[in-house]
């Protein structure tokens, strides 16, 4: 889901002229933008969204194992792209059913991701299950529901999963402990809070 930089073909021609496209800077501080070298065309490179769900079933976080590239058998919850035309959440909802066969319902935006170099904005959403059965959909080699102290963490595809996973863990299961290097653990003065 995360990708980086120019160097795409259709990076290389203007969509106005089909003349050659070349990188300059236009404002002082500001990242180098392409450029059309007839018309002037500016062609901004602007990020894609993904929209993604974090829900639990039978106390357990739903996960999927990718069955594509990038990161092919890495662990993410349930997400992909927003089309064109179509509203972030509604995609979330799609992407959760086309992946895992939830329905889900969004309780809430947990945050929303980006990192330097990388060309996806995540936006992640909480959210109940409200309908299906697990299964992997077609780009998964299989879904699960994880206790929060067996969440894959060597086995993440991306740095929005990591970061995504603690925030979820926080704010939902507050005596679940996540080492440096990624392992959990419960305390055990006091039960968890699953969201439902």
């Amino acid at each position: 889901m995360q990708h980086g930089g120019h160097g795409h073909g259709a990076d290389k021609y203007c969509p106005k002229c089909a003349a050659v496209l070349e990188e300059r800077t236009i404002k002082h501080g500001e990242p180098r933008r392409l450029v059309c070298v007839a018309c002037g065309f500016v062609f901004y490179l602007d990020p894609k969204v993904a929209a993604c769900t974090i829900s639990t079933l039978e106390g357990g976080i739903v996960l999927l194992r990718r069955g594509i590239e990038p990161c092919v058998g890495k662990w993410v919850f349930p997400g992909g792209f927003v089309d064109r035309g179509e509203s972030v959440p509604a995609a979330a909802v799609r992407e959760t059913l086309e992946e895992v066969n939830l329905r889900v319902s969004l309780t809430g935006i947990l945050d929303v991701y980006s990192f330097p170099g990388q060309d996806v904005v995540v936006i992640v959403y909480a959210a109940d299950v409200v309908g299906g059965e697990l299964q992997a959909g077609d780009e998964a080699e299989e879904a699960r529901a994880f206790p929060p102290e067996q969440i894959p963490w060597e086995d993440l595809a991306f740095e929005s999963t990591r970061a995504a996973l603690k925030d979820y863990l926080h704010r939902f299961f507050p005596r679940v402990r996540i080492e440096q290097g990624g392992a959990a653990s419960r305390s055990p003065e006091a039960p968890s809070r699953s969201p439902k």
